[in-house]
């Protein structure tokens, strides 16, 4: 299902925003953006919505299964301008945003479709759930030079920071951490400050004034809490090989980056159990 633009989309696509939970993938480059797509659509999203230049092309399944709309996803800005032009077309629905060679995993995916996860987060009277970006890597640069082998694919076992947010004025915020981790970490000085956090509101209840901030925040203070006051809540993680394709086709890191493993790096797993026993996802009080 192809459309001329956002506008004719907004316009003429209603029905693919009539009932969530819907995901947002915005390809920036071509890179696994098929393996993006067929991911999330098992997932269970009622729909699948990508954001790509007009000369990408995919796979006829895909076609029949995936809302394109032509958009060329840079600057940054204008992904964070389609998201919010999306919350206020179709308010009161869950959405999900991400880019391509970026995968969600929640606890039991396998077995549990996105729907069930958030039907359960609504009845605990949650709006919004804190993903993590875990960074995806290959294991061999020689033979991946782009950093990106989804069959050989490792991340890091330990190396993740939380830090108290603070408002202008120094004061913490409840509720919310700046978190920190992976090649972000590892590789800081290749990394502008103000993208080396790894947390993420990918996941999100819509409603009419609410607005995704540049920083992947959002206007509303609750929506950027980890968890409500009473207890914790579930948590995901989308594995992500975004850094790890930046850092290795950056002229400026690709040279002083012989190889992304060290002594803290293991195969990833492809599965939720290990993301739960590496304590980067929560499942909070859902069994």
């Amino acid at each position: 299902m192809q459309y001329e633009s956002l506008d004719h989309f907004l316009t003429t696509g209603q029905s693919a925003l009539a009932k969530g939970p819907i995901a947002l993938i915005f390809a920036e480059d071509d890179v696994e953006l098929a393996s993006t797509l067929h991911h999330h659509l098992r997932l269970g999203f009622k729909s699948v919505i990508a954001f790509m230049p007009q000369d990408f092309t995919f796979n006829e399944d895909l076609n029949d299964t995936v809302h394109r709309i032509p958009m060329t996803c840079v600057p940054r800005s204008t992904v964070f301008d389609a998201i919010n032009r999306v919350i206020q077309a179709a308010p009161d629905i869950w959405i999900y945003y991400c880019y391509n060679a970026e995968y969600l995993f929640f606890p039991f995916c396998e077995t549990r479709t996105i729907g069930e996860l958030l039907a359960f987060h609504a009845e605990e009277r949650r709006q919004a759930m804190l993903t993590h970006v875990i960074d995806l890597y290959a294991g061999d640069l020689t033979a991946f030079p782009n950093g990106v082998a989804p069959d050989q694919a490792m991340l890091d076992r330990t190396g993740y920071y939380a830090h108290t947010r603070h408002d202008a004025s120094g004061t913490p915020l409840e509720r919310q951490l700046d978190m920190s981790g992976g090649l972000r970490w590892r590789f800081e000085d290749h990394i502008p400050y103000e993208r080396r956090r790894i947390d993420r509101i990918a996941l999100f209840k819509s409603k009419p004034g609410l607005k995704l901030l540049p920083d992947h925040t959002f206007s509303e203070a609750e929506y950027n809490t980890y968890a409500c006051p009473w207890h914790n809540n579930l948590t995901a993680a989308i594995c992500s090989f975004r850094a790890a394709k930046a850092l290795k086709t950056n002229a400026g890191s690709t040279f002083d980056i012989l190889d992304f493993r060290w002594s803290h790096s293991e195969p990833f797993e492809w599965t939720s159990a290990q993301l739960l026993d590496l304590g980067l996802i929560e499942p909070g009080q859902w069994f």
